[in-house]
């Protein structure tokens, strides 16, 4: 038996639907990493390299030579701009506001520069990159993502050069042996780490230019600082450090505006940094292999931009449909408890009602059950439907010779047949259906009973209640029902829109339910199904949130899964049998303009697109602001909170279980998504979805008087 299940695991694991899904799933992610690494500005702007190292390895030639570092072919050799000759350089680039502002200064003033890209920002931006090979500029690389490269593994130098090699060829049709390391400045600071990554280069081609000055305008020193660091070049010749992104470069741009006609005046030449030290043009031309694999590398980069471009559309209109909902649903919840206060306690229904139980393996919970209603302070008559049971459910009933309950046995048929069984045997108008793990407080039938003084209401909802809190998924479990409940229902009871009256405490007029047919079996959302067809027949439908029943809920993840899947397969059937409700006229068209809008909206739609906050929040982490975007995770965090102590103090709960709020977002959430999408796509693949009974526990712990209801026949427990 247990290798048949692990068989049927591994089939399930390996059906289309779920085969399509990771894949979708996988390419979102490639996607995302790939945007990611095409737009971190991670260490740019950076203050200074890593702690000074030992030099005994670098020759002194190098270390006491010019910027220019050439390792290629055997040779170690350094070279300097000729005299009064100068090399405008610029880092962290390409970017779309100050890179176009400094091609235009350098336009205007007729000179030339040397732009040392990042691959990503190639990558995102191609056209400015052909911009530069355009104006006569040349190109070298600095590396894909900006990384120390003294402080990775050589395997990870080779690929950072090699990917922006790539980009660049993808974007201009050239390549380029030119290349400057992030976060290093003058030879004198080469140390033994940093110089065996410049002959790493060497060996595979690459010369590495360095600088002669920094004008550390990262910094924003001020336009002054930033020329007197060119002119200070200008007197002896020199490669000067500048940047075109990764900040505000307005100064940069204001400071070559002034100093370059300056010194074009004085007899100074600007040039490129090839030029400057008598090197052949850093740029060639492209074979046709690392052009080929450079136009692929841009259009997965451009893809992937779209998926980010996407999924940030997706967070704001989640956002502000998150934020909407919990502003506007909490003031009409506060409301709706305002309006019930002022109207007081309705008077009592004057006759017994009918309580249906349909119970099927429930020998653990129905004894609780059965006591707690006949203990009510409203007379009742219960009437039990045992639907096939094999536990001995019936037996359990009939031995604790309860004064007006009621066995009624049939064959198992289903929870909707058990129902109508039990309504066709209901003696009284008032029929109120419980499920058979469920315990009902004291006042609890009263008050459901004595909503229906208003003539016009068919159906009544219930307050439910998670019983057992013990474990933690029970008390993630109970903040979701409290929070649904709550705000959920008080607003749809406010706005007549209410689309599911729960199977665990629900009260109808008999005669509504015979104009309805019944309880339905066309969906495994019996209870939503109903309700909605109630609305539509024109009847009102209410809350009575102080009619409290404690439900015997799941207290395991495998349980729980398999109870929210046919919840939500149930509710998405109920919503497209009743759709046509949506363009009817009246309560009908109320209640399926606002209602089955509403909760489709918010019980479908919204919680598909949800999962895009936490995607966001691990790709903030990586690749963006990790403060910032805790901070805005923690905003969000902060509105779910503030709803979830509204609910609260309107339940009477104590707030001690909502310290556990951010670990159900964190984990208790995503099972909840995961359930939904595989609802989704059991819908869409048109699968007839079975009955799924959930293991009860019988556990009331905090049930009002638990330790009296749930004792076995004999009366012990």
């Amino acid at each position: 038996m247990a290798q048949q299940r692990v068989e049927q695991r591994r089939r399930a694991l390996f059906r289309p639907r779920w085969l399509l899904l990771t894949a979708i799933t996988a390419m979102f992610v490639a996607a995302l990493i790939t945007n990611g690494l095409a737009t971190s500005q991670v260490g740019i702007d950076a203050a200074g390299a890593a702690p000074e190292r030992g030099s005994t390895a670098v020759p002194d030639e190098i270390r006491d030579g010019g910027p220019v570092i050439d390792l290629t072919e055997g040779r170690v050799s350094s070279l300097s701009p000729a005299p009064r000759s100068v090399a405008l350089t610029f880092d962290d680039g390409p970017d779309p506001e100050w890179t176009p502002q400094v091609l235009a200064v350098l336009a205007k003033h007729r000179v030339p520069g040397t732009f040392f890209v990042l691959g990503s920002r190639v990558a995102r931006y191609p056209d400015l990159a052909r911009a530069i090979a355009a104006s006569g500029s040349e190109i070298g690389l600095h590396t894909f993502t900006h990384p120390d490269l003294s402080l990775i593994r050589p395997r990870r130098v080779d690929q950072e050069i090699a990917t922006t090699q790539l980009a660049v060829a993808g974007a201009t049709g050239r390549i380029s042996y030119l290349v400057r390391p992030p976060y290093s400045s003058t030879a004198d600071a080469v140390d033994d780490s940093s110089f065996a990554v410049l002959r790493r280069l060497g060996a595979a081609g690459y010369v590495t230019a360095l600088v002669d000055s920094d004008t550390e305008d990262w910094t924003r020193p001020g336009v002054d600082a930033i020329a007197d660091a060119v002119r200070s070049a200008a007197e002896r010749g020199g490669i000067v450090l500048l940047h075109d992104a990764g900040g505000d470069r307005s100064q940069t741009v204001a400071a070559l505006d002034r100093v370059i006609p300056e010194l074009q005046a004085a007899g100074v030449t600007f040039t490129t940094v090839t030029g400057a030290v008598g090197l052949p043009p850093a740029d060639s031309a492209a074979g046709p292999a690392p052009r080929a694999v450079g136009t692929v590398m841009m259009g997965a980069v451009a893809t992937a931009r779209a998926v980010a471009d996407v999924l940030e559309v997706c967070l704001l209109v989640t956002g502000v449909l998150v934020l909407a909902r919990l502003l506007v649903m909490s003031g009409v919840a506060i409301g709706h408890a305002r309006r019930r206060r002022r109207t007081g306690p309705l008077p009592p229904w004057p006759d017994p009602v009918s309580v249906v139980v349909p119970a099927h393996n429930e020998s653990r919970t129905i004894a609780a059950t059965v006591r707690s209603l006949v203990a009510g302070t409203h007379p009742v008559e219960v009437i039990v439907v045992d639907d096939g049971s094999t536990d001995g459910t019936a037996d359990v009933v009939r031995a604790l010779g309860l004064p007006g309950v009621r066995v009624v046995r049939q064959p198992n048929a289903g929870k909707p047949a058990a129902l109508n069984t039990g309504i066709a045997a209901a003696s009284h108008e008032i029929v109120i259906m419980v499920d058979g793990d469920t315990v009902f407080e004291r006042t609890s039938v009263a008050r459901l009973a004595a909503r229906f003084a208003d003539p016009e209401v068919g159906a009544v909802a219930g307050n439910a209640r998670v019983a057992d809190r013990r474990s933690l998924i029970a008390r993630w479990q109970h903040i979701e029902y409290v929070i649904g409940f709550n705000i959920d229902r008080r607003v749809q009871d406010r706005w007549q829109a209410i689309t599911t009256v729960p199977g665990a405490i629900g009260a109808y007029r008999r005669s509504v339910l015979g104009r309805v047919g019944g309880v339905s079996e066309d969906t495994l959302a019996e209870d939503t199904d109903l309700t909605i067809a109630i609305g539509r027949a024109g009847w009102r439908i209410v809350y009575e949130p102080d009619a409290r029943a404690w439900t015997d809920a799941p207290s395991r993840f495998p349980q729980l899964w398999r109870q929210r899947y046919r919840w939500s397969y149930g509710v998405m059937q109920s919503l497209w049998k009743h759709r046509h409700a949506v363009v009817e006229p009246g309560r009908s068209g109320r209640i399926g303009r606002r209602g089955l809008v509403v909760t489709g909206l918010f019980q479908i739609v919204l919680p598909l697109a949800a999962p895009m906050i936490d995607v966001y929040l691990v790709y903030g982490l990586v690749f963006l602001d990790p403060l910032r975007t805790a901070a805005w995770w923690g905003a969000a965090l902060l509105v779910q909170w503030t709803a979830g102590v509204i609910a609260f103090r309107l339940d009477r709960e104590p707030l001690r279980d909502l310290w556990l709020l951010p670990l159900q977002q964190l984990v208790y959430r995503q099972l909840m998504y995961a359930v939904l999408v595989q609802s989704v796509l059991t819908a869409l693949a048109g699968t007839r979805m079975s009955w799924q009974k959930v293991p009860r526990a019988g556990r009331f712990s905090a049930a009002p008087d638990s330790t009296a209801l749930t004792g076995s026949p004999g009366g012990g427990s």
